[in-house]
């Protein structure tokens, strides 16, 4: 029945797969529910967290009275620009040093990758992109709903739970010509499997050997490993080639700025005169989707990369973040290898003795599933990089856990580690346990 309204005949849509668990964890009563889907960082007490750096930045600017609340440019603001692109190619890089980097401030992540994909379909000869199996979500509608025709290549190896490098180099060997390429900067999202540098190196190789567009995803520099330059690799071995290439950064999660949508699209362009050029293009689609970015996310961004100071006390505060992450990963394979030792009594020597085994597992490649206490090798926690685990549990586990366990996460069994306490570890661990044995 349609009510009369013009809109009576629509159907409902389902909930987005990620943002969805949101809404299902706040509908859960139980005192023991634990949100692993969305992919912001919480402190150890699970509390969200603003930035001490990010605070004293927001004062200086609250009481800078010369500030106005005018326009800013369609481009965005010039000082973040400018400090955006140094961010992720390096000070001394020599493509903005011959200024043949057009970088336009964007609504965050999303929106650095739309931009970017609108001015693709309406100005590079390829419109096919392959984007890596898995990937974020909003990765195939993004570029699907500007115009881009989605391709995938292989990434992600389900019996390894590492990546599968052979699969990935036969399927870009085999794209088109010309073609882009989606990848990950660092942290890859879900799977928290990126390649070794040797392996980017092949694959760059590959890339340039066959001319294919890399456009690059930075959603996590500095928040992987917990230093800026280590996280900002990839990109820089394309750009010191002297090719081509985009970049979409985000300052949602290594600033903790996730509602103040901060992000940039930079473009690598062969000359200085190409740049303005794209640079004026880029114009013309910012104008008629939303005329021109917000003012207030920029300027705290700009306020912490110029002053030396507040970069270094972000750079402290960053890597902290980063590390609360490992350390999570870390508790998590030790409680799992605990699980099923249960008759044995856990001395603080049996836990120093899993550690000691884990960082051996991170050096030497070595399985340990015949110590694991949870069936299964779980060591691809501890390998795995960044904000998110791809657990390897299925469908059927996670709705298992959910129910039984009150635990929410994505159904394809990807967990937010930011989400996890030493005191919520314990209680994760538990439903794993009981979801493989169980549930097979």
């Amino acid at each position: 029945m349609d009510c009369g309204s013009v809109f009576g005949s629509l159907v409902q849509a389902p909930e987005d797969p990620i943002l969805g668990v949101t809404v299902a964890y706040n509908k859960d009563p139980s005192p023991d529910k634990l949100n692993l889907g969305v992919g912001a960082y919480r402190t150890e007490e699970g509390k969200p967290l603003v930035l001490n750096v990010v605070r004293q930045a927001e004062q200086l600017l609250v009481n800078d009275q010369s500030r106005v609340k005018e326009y800013l440019p369609i481009v965005g603001l010039a000082d973040f620009n400018k400090l955006s692109a140094k961010l992720i190619f390096g000070a001394d890089s020599p493509a903005i040093q011959e200024n043949r980097v057009a970088t336009v401030q964007c609504l965050s992540g999303t929106g650095s990758l739309r931009v970017g994909a609108e001015f693709l379909a309406r100005h590079y000869h390829q419109l096919a992109i392959y984007i890596p199996q898995p990937t974020w979500g909003n990765h195939p509608k993004v570029f699907t709903l500007a115009g881009l025709s989605v391709k995938t290549y292989r990434y992600y190896d389900p019996a390894t739970r590492g990546l599968n490098f052979q699969g990935l180099l036969e399927d870009l060997g085999a794209a088109p010509s010309g073609a882009i390429v989606l990848l990950h900067a660092c942290a890859h999202n879900p799977t928290g499997v990126d390649p070794t540098l040797e392996q980017w190196e092949q694959i760059r190789q590959l890339m340039r050997s066959k001319g294919l567009l890399p456009f690059f995803d930075s959603a996590y520099q500095g928040f992987a490993s917990g230093s800026l330059d280590a996280d900002a690799q990839s990109v820089r071995m394309f750009v010191a080639d002297g090719g081509e290439c985009l970049v979409a950064q985000s300052y949602a999660k290594n600033m903790g700025l996730y509602g103040e949508r901060v992000g940039a699209l930079s473009i690598v362009c062969k000359t200085a005169d190409v740049a303005r050029k794209v640079e004026s293009q880029l114009k013309l689609v910012i104008r008629p989707m939303y005329s021109n970015p917000p003012i207030h996310g920029a300027s705290i961004v700009a306020t912490i990369l110029k002053d030396s100071k507040m970069y270094d006390e972000w750079t402290v505060e960053l890597k902290a973040m980063a590390d609360r992450i490992i350390s999570m990963r870390e508790q998590l394979f030790v409680a799992l290898s605990a699980r099923g030792f249960l008759l044995i009594p856990l001395s603080l020597i049996f836990y120093s003795l899993v550690l000691v085994l884990a960082f051996k597992i991170l050096s030497k490649d070595i399985s340990i599933s015949y110590l694991t206490g949870t069936p299964g090798d779980w060591s691809h926690i501890i390998k795995q990089i960044g904000m998110f685990t791809f657990t390897g549990l299925n469908s059927e586990q996670v709705a298992f856990m959910t129910k039984e366990y009150h635990i929410y996460m994505t159904s394809d069994g990807r967990i937010s580690m930011a989400g996890l306490s030493s005191k919520t570890v314990p209680h994760l661990a538990d439903a794993i346990h009981a979801a493989v044995t169980r549930m097979g």
